[in-house]
Order: C-alpha cells, then sequence, then structure tokens
C-alpha cells in the first residue's frame, strides 16, 4: 500500500500520542535503571523518535531506550563514568554505520531463537535483581555485577545479603505505591476491555496513580510522603542557555582506555542484533506487510547513537514494546515515530516539574513486570517443548548471561549451537532443482536429513525467488530434524509470502516435525 508522509495524518498523529504514552515512563524507568539520569532517558526517546524514525526504511518501528541494554550500560557507567561511556557509544554508532554500509544487516538470519530466548530471560532476572531493592525504598546505586558488587562502605557482600540489607530502608509509602502499581500492570495486562483502550496503556495509569497517591500521603499522611531522591530528578531549566546546559559531553581523552573499546564493540553487538530482530518481527506485524532495509535500519541506528552519545543519552535500540503498540493504535507511516517523538521533547521543555512529581517506586513497578515478562516460566516451558536442540542453547545462554555478562553468555551459546550442527548430518539443508521454472509449474524442493538455523538465509531467498502462480511442494521424507525458526519461517511464507505471488504451498511428511508451536496450520500438510 502507498502512503506519503500526510496522507494518514490522522491515523498516525493519534498512535504517535499512543506510543508517547508508552514511551514515557520507560524512558525515564530505563534510564534510571541503567545508572544514568532520567534526562538521558528523555534524549534517546527523542532521538530514537526524530532523527532514527526519519532515516530508517520501516513505517511501523519505534526505537529509544532498551531494557536489553540496562545490564550494559549499568555496568558500563560504573566502570567507565559517564562522560567516557558516552563515548563509547559514539563509537558504537560508528561501528553500526559501518556494518550499514557494509550490508551486515543479514546477520539476524544467523542467530538462533534459543540463544536470543536465552540472552532475553537472562536480562529479565538481570532487571528484577536491579528493581528489588528500589520497590521496597533502597535507592542508593550499587558497584560491580549482581553476584558480588559493594555497597557504599565498600564491604563485599553479594547479592542476597545486599537485598536483605536494603530491608533496612523500607519506606512504607514506597512499598504501597509499588503494590498498587503492580497490581494496576497485572489488570491492564489481563482484562480485555483495558487492553481495547489504547489511548491509556497501564505504565502511563501507573505514573498518574503515583503521583496522585504520593499528592495524598502530603495532605493526609506526611510519614509516607516520597520525597527527595526517591522521586524522578530532571533538570528544570529557566531559559534556553540553561536548558543547553543540562546536556552532558564525551571524554574524548579517554579514547586511549581499551575499556571504552570494549563496552562500545558490547553496545554495538548487542544493540545490534536487538535491532534487527525487532525489524524483523516489526514487518510481521505490520498490517500492510511492508519488508524494511536492515542494513538501512544498522546506519538509522548508528547516526541516532553518535548523536546520543555526542549530547549525553543512552544506547537505542528498535524496541518491541514501543513498535508494538504503534502498530496496534493504527500506524500507517513513519509519521507517528516521528510524531512522538515531537511529543517528548515538548513534555521535558514544558513540564519537566510535573515529571518531577512520579515517585521511582512506579518506574521499578513498570520495569519489574517486564522483568517477569522476559524471565516468564512460560518460555522456560516452551522451549523445552520444542527440543534439545533450542533448549540447551538456551539455558547455556541463559546462565552464561547471568553468571559472565551478556556479550559472553551469547557469545557461549551460539558456540553450543553450532557443536549441536557439527554434531548433525552435514548434508545439504535441502534439494531444489534450479533449472528455470515458469509460471504454474510444481516445484520440489526435498529438505535433507539436518536443517539447520544456518540454512535460514538460503532457503529464505529461495522462497522469495519462486515465480507467481506456481506450486512449490516442500518435502520432509528423509528430515530427521528441523530448526525451529526454520519452521517458523515455512509457515509465515505460507500464511503471507505466498499469498502476494498466489504461490501454492504443500508440505509432505512433515511428521513430528509439524508439532512444534501448534502445528503449521495453514496450506495443505500431508
Amino acid at each position: 500500500m502507498k502512503n506519503n508522509f500526510f496522507t494518514s495524518f490522522k491515523s498516525d498523529s493519534v498512535s504517535s500520542l499512543v506510543v508517547f504514552l508508552v514511551a514515557l515512563p520507560l524512558c525515564l524507568g530505563i534510564a534510571v535503571a541503567s545508572g544514568a539520569s532520567p534526562f538521558a532517558g528523555i534524549i534517546t526517546g527523542v532521538i530514537g523518535g526524530i532523527v532514527v524514525g526519519y532515516l530508517s526504511s520501516s513505517n511501523v518501528s519505534v526505537s529509544g531506550p532498551a531494557a536489553g541494554l540496562i545490564a550494559i550500560v549499568l555496568l558500563a557507567i560504573q566502570d567507565l563514568g559517564f562522560e567516557a561511556f558516552i563515548l563509547a557509544l559514539v563509537l558504537a554508532g560508528i561501528f553500526q554505520l559501518i556494518l550499514g554500509f557494509a550490508k551486515a544487516g543479514t546477520i539476524s538470519n544467523y542467530f538462533p531463537s534459543g540463544v536470543i530466548e536465552g540472552m532475553l530471560t537472562g536480562i529479565g532476572i538481570i532487571i528484577l535483581l536491579k528493581e528489588l531493592p528500589h520497590a521496597i525504598g533502597y535507592d542508593n546505586e550499587h558497584e560491580g555485577d549482581f553476584f558480588n558488587y559493594s555497597l557504599a562502605d565498600n564491604s563485599d557482600k553479594g547479592y542476597l545479603n545486599e537485598l536483605l540489607h536494603s530491608f533496612n530502608f523500607v519506606h512504607t509509602g514506597i512499598i504501597i505505591i509499588t503494590t498498587i502499581s503492580i497490581g494496576i500492570l497485572v489488570i491492564f495486562n489481563r482484562v480485555a476491555f483495558l487492553k481495547r483502550i489504547k489511548i491509556l496503556p497501564g505504565a502511563l495509569m501507573v505514573v498518574v496513580v503515583g503521583i496522585i497517591l504520593n499528592e495524598v500521603f502530603r495532605l493526609t499522611s506526611p510519614e509516607l510522603l516520597i520525597s527527595g531522591k526517591h522521586l524522578v530528578t530532571l533538570p528544570i531549566a529557566g531559559n534556553i542557555n540553561e536548558f543547553i546546559a543540562q546536556f552532558t559531553f564525551p571524554d574524548f581523552t579517554a579514547i586511549t582506555n581499551p575499556k571504552v573499546w570494549i563496552a562500545a564493540a558490547t553496545i554495538t553487538a548487542v544493540a545490534s542484533i536487538e535491532t534487527l530482530l525487532c525489524l524483523e518481527a516489526g514487518d510481521k506485524m505490520d498490517t500492510f506487510k511492508r519488508f524494511s532495509s536492515a542494513n538501512t535500519e544498522l546506519k538509522a541506528q548508528g547516526i541516532g547513537n553518535i548523536i546520543a552519545g555526542l549530547i549525553g543519552g543512552i544506547p537505542m535500540t528498535s524496541v518491541i514494546v514501543r513498535t508494538s503498540a504503534n502498530i496496534n493504535a493504527g500506524a500507517r507511516t513513519k509519521a507517528s515515530t516521528i510524531f512522538h517523538g515531537f511529543l517528548l521533547l515538548l513534555t521535558v521543555i514544558l513540564i519537566p516539574a510535573l515529571l518531577n512529581k512520579i515517585p521511582m517506586a512506579c518506574l521499578a513497578a513498570i520495569l519489574i513486570m517486564i522483568g517477569l515478562k522476559l524471565a516468564s516460566p512460560k518460555v522456560f516451558v516452551h522451549m523445552w517443548k520444542i527440543g534439545k536442540f533450542q533448549f540447551i542453547p538456551f539455558i547455556v545462554t541463559f546462565i552464561g548471561v547471568l553468571s559472565l555478562d551478556l556479550l559472553k553468555g551469547v557469545g557461549i551459546g551460539i558456540s553450543v549451537s553450532i557443536f549441536f550442527i557439527l554434531l548433525g548430518n552435514m548434508k545439504r539443508a535441502y534439494f531444489f532443482n534450479k533449472e528455470e521454472h515458469k509460471a504454474g509449474d510444481d516445484i520440489h524442493i526435498d529438505l535433507a536429513q539436518e536443517v539447520s538455523f544456518l540454512n535460514k538465509a538460503a532457503i529464505k531467498q529461495t522462497l522469495a525467488h519462486l515465480p507467481e502462480n506456481s506450486k512449490v511442494i516442500i518435502s520432509a521424507k528423509n528430515t530427521v530434524y528441523i530448526d525451529y525458526d526454520v519452521l517458523v519461517l515455512i509457515k509465515d511464507f505460507m500464511q503471507y509470502g505466498s499469498k502476494d505471488k498466489n504461490i501454492q504451498v504443500e508440505l509432505k511428511d512433515f511428521k513430528n516435525a509439524c508439532q512444534i508451536d501448534n502445528k503449521i496450520d495453514t496450506g495443505s500438510v500431508s
């Protein structure tokens, strides 16, 4: 479907408001959880909306601070200091720009879903560990990792003792607001009626209720009042010069510090992977089934991160929560993403005093729910059900992310996935008669004994180049194992890709492989 920038103004303006309401508390919460100022999160949200939204080839993707980068950013800021950290962010943006020009966007096809799920689940646990003390009123920033970090007195206590220590700082008002906030989010996630009210996201309701409750405490129960460092703290500028003074600039003298380059490489790898996966997911959810360029997206993200680093922001990625909210709200063009960026900018300029009334407990509750969603027991059950070739890399990655760090955990998970492939049959993934086919022909694709995630890109390209009005017969007669990612690829092709070219798809002899994900229930399966 063809759209220009103004054609769908009504739909895009409504969806931009929805995305803004979702993004505002997340920008603040993710920044604070990352050890940065709330203002840094707003900076990234604005750039992700306006700059990346304009440069991206996606019509629906929304970029901003990402929960998946919290652990990396937190440890990097503690290790380097903020000025050196944002220098690492500038370098990461340059690396992403280079990857985009090098056409490295197709790398997303080579990351197995088991490893990605393990990474996200580990991140979910880290977010929970980070936010639990904040949820009861202990807002000191920690040093070190989650299994061996210190308090202000530099004594090494470990996380469990740290959590127990935080109970010495329990604040009844904070616990009340945290509990009510989590209750609101649970209700909004489970009540169908509330889910349909797109203009009133659960996260926004949490913030509004938190502000009102704290004002009630001020008037009726001063002992419950939340104040000081337990509230969001955005600087309030009296004039343009004071506003400009709020920005932080990189410490370029740290360019020779090897840790800066390591942090840059880590941010590049994780942010790029998360962006490419979200981009692919966004294209699948897009009502008009438009496709986006992964290489263009890497360039856009690179420019966005360079700018964010130069003025004191935190890393950005394409974010699935905001992207899905954008699509569900009816976005038709990238105008929605751009408008939401301008709304964030106007908010921080016009009403910072109102934002400073938001209790940190509200943001902690939002992040705890994000962590629980990422590390849900359902994820473990799902990965177990789809087989050992996915579950073992998943659990290894999960343990590696928690016990080592994110990049090492992902590296170990990928290594385990490759090890399983090397143990399997090294035959070709499929046998395809390469003679020139014409419209109306029957085309046979015979899968080999072992079909791994490394074969996904080749199969995807073959399916994409099938002629119109043809019939393709995909046979798994001799197949023992088909990777879950490949099954999802075939399913998506049957549901969407084949309809565009009027291609009839028939699956033969898939047997147990079709039982994964409640069977591939579209097309003909025999």
